[in-house]
């Protein structure tokens, strides 16, 4: 599937969108340097480069083969109480709720689970994420991706993001974020160089124009317009 080159206005300003398409990634390929082979020809000075979270979790050997995870009593119990979302499976599975307790740890999880529950009485959802943390809302289960073999994986949030992105822009010379974004309008930043304005790049990229199917482009670029 080609991906296009696509703009939004935020403003008065105009953003050109450009995904990059690389090959299907692995644990043995190095996210700084893949970053580097495919943005060589399309980059320039003033571009900022996006990285989608999974690809960069999945470089770090974050990508679970799910019949390797064995759920616990307390995954089989808490996973029922996740709330059903349009934008995919998240923790509302036994396996993905299990990745959950071994990165967060048990407390964690069973106070989350706690609190989110008497939230939910009175009206407020999203509370068992706020307190469970980030790394609890970047699981992705299994069968989330369409790409074999990450179609039978859970794939954990990545880890050292910011880090990752001031090496790039160290090395390379642009400003870097590594995001979470789906198809509904969830635009985030998990990871930053110094020069970032979040709130302006999750506006520009809010309408996700990476895709999220099979279109295998996890780095995009974002240039200003200059009239």
């Amino acid at each position: 599937m080609k991906q296009k080159i696509s703009e939004k206005k935020i403003g008065k300003d105009v953003f050109i969108r450009i995904p990059i398409k690389t090959k299907i990634l692995n644990s043995e390929d190095n996210i700084i340097e893949i970053v580097e082979r495919y943005t060589a020809k399309i980059l320039e000075k003033n571009d900022i480069i996006i990285i989608s979270e999974s690809p960069v979790a999945i470089t770090q050997g974050r990508a679970i083969n799910e019949d390797e995870i064995n759920p616990g009593i307390l995954a089989k119990l808490l996973w029922r109480g996740v709330k059903k979302v349009n934008y995919g499976i998240g923790l509302r599975s036994k396996i993905s709720m299990q990745c959950a307790i071994d990165e967060c740890g048990k407390c964690r999880i069973i106070f989350a689970a706690a609190i989110g529950f008497i939230c939910k009485l009175i009206g407020k959802s999203g509370m068992f994420y706020k307190i469970a943390g980030k790394q609890a809302a970047l699981i992705d289960a299994a069968h989330t991706s369409p790409i074999p073999p990450y179609d039978k994986t859970v794939i954990k949030g990545p880890i050292h993001t910011d880090k990752i992105c001031r090496k790039i822009k160290e090395i390379i010379g642009n400003e870097t974020a590594i995001m979470d974004i789906n198809d509904i309008g969830g635009s985030w930043v998990i990871g930053k160089s110094t020069g970032i304005d979040a709130n302006l790049l999750e506006k520009i990229m809010s309408d996700n124009p990476q895709g999220q199917q099979d279109e295998l482009t996890p780095i995009c670029i974002v240039r200003e317009k200059n009239d």
